[in-house]
């Protein structure tokens, strides 16, 4: 006689959200209608948004009994993911962004990859889209080689073992033996509760097979200062661990430096210094057309200002990022926790 199958096991999905009115709906609704036979229960994290979030979460916690809030006072994405895995129970913890759209079988497919490969996290690629022609153009740079060069979770590429992934699906117990995220990464705290879980002897895991479709910011100077963002953290992670950095890293501070010398030079000594800034013109010009196929001329129009602005920000934050920032983040160093044998 054939021996009943054991249910899935039940999860948890934990929302850091912070001025999300426009998405938040469709990516709560994202998740209570995945192809998953388990048990689910969805925490959102409520930071001070200044929009209707907060309205929004209400009508789905009213629509919805899987559906509970936590305060996050502070508005930082760490410290709402720690509330939010404190207010949750079960044993698999799923992390969604409130502007991320889980494709309709993330959840058991992640379940699936943590019990095939005895990872303690798992995770895919971040699929950006757009609704609008400057989105599309965002979606179209960052999901390109020139954009975004050959990090797997944006363009994706092989399953195997991975130094960190977009998101994540976690076991509890792995986050638990970590105490969680570290607070004072404002940015990057995903890169270092992986890098702790690695030293810990635990194992990450990328796979295509996981897809997040992503909306990009909306205007030029919100991706900016995402990127800029983006920037001043990696030069954090980079002084917290010395050897991550690589040169797909130093390509956009070695950039801002190339354009900013070039136009000096330029405009101070010879003309030939603007070689520079229209080199870097052209390349970005004649990439952004293979990332722009099939898109409308719009939209393939605006590619080249999304790369610069990206590959500009970034390295501008880099390149300005205070060793201060770094001097109080490695102060707070979290030493990684093994699980010592009973």
């Amino acid at each position: 006689m054939n021996a009943t199958p054991s249910p899935p096991p039940p999860v948890s999905v934990i929302m850091p959200v912070l001025n999300e009115e426009r998405h938040l709906r469709a990516s709560v609704r994202h998740i209570l209608e995945q192809e998953y036979d388990g048990e689910m229960e969805v925490v959102i994290a409520l930071g001070p948004s200044t929009d209707r979030t907060d309205e929004i979460a209400a009508e789905l916690v009213r629509e919805d009994p899987r559906v509970h809030t936590v305060p996050n006072p502070t508005g930082r994405t760490p410290a709402a993911l720690n509330a939010a895995i404190k207010a949750s129970h079960h044993p698999i913890v799923v992390r969604v962004d409130g502007h991320g759209l889980l494709s309709p079988n993330y959840i058991a497919t992640a379940v699936r990859l943590l019990e095939e490969t005895g990872a303690q996290n798992v995770g895919g690629i971040m699929h950006a889209e757009g609704e609008n022609d400057w989105e599309h153009a965002v979606a179209a740079a960052m999901t390109s080689r020139i954009g975004v060069g050959n990090a797997a979770f944006h363009t994706g590429g092989e399953a195997g073992p991975a130094e960190t992934v977009y998101l994540g699906v976690f076991r509890r117990e792995a986050l638990e033996q970590q105490g969680g995220y570290n607070e004072e990464f404002i940015r990057a705290q995903d890169w270092e509760l992986n890098f702790r879980i690695r030293e810990a002897g635990g194992l990450i895991w990328f796979s295509p097979e996981l897809r997040v479709r992503y909306r990009p910011r909306p205007s030029v100077r919100a991706l900016a200062k995402q990127y800029k963002d983006y920037g001043r953290w990696r030069h954090v992670v980079a002084r917290y661990h010395q050897g991550s950095i690589n040169l797909r890293y130093l390509a956009p501070p070695t950039a801002v430096v190339a354009m900013a010398a070039g136009i000096v030079v330029g405009a101070t000594l010879t003309p030939l210094g603007f070689v520079v800034p229209a080199g870097y013109l052209a390349a970005i010009t004649a990439g952004s057309v293979p990332a722009g196929k099939g898109l409308p001329l719009k939209a393939r129009l605006r590619i080249p200002v999304a790369l610069a602005t990206m590959h500009m920000s970034w390295g501008y934050g880099f390149l300005t990022s205070p060793r201060s920032l770094a001097k109080k983040v490695i102060a707070s160093r979290r030493p990684a926790v093994v699980r010592t044998a009973a």
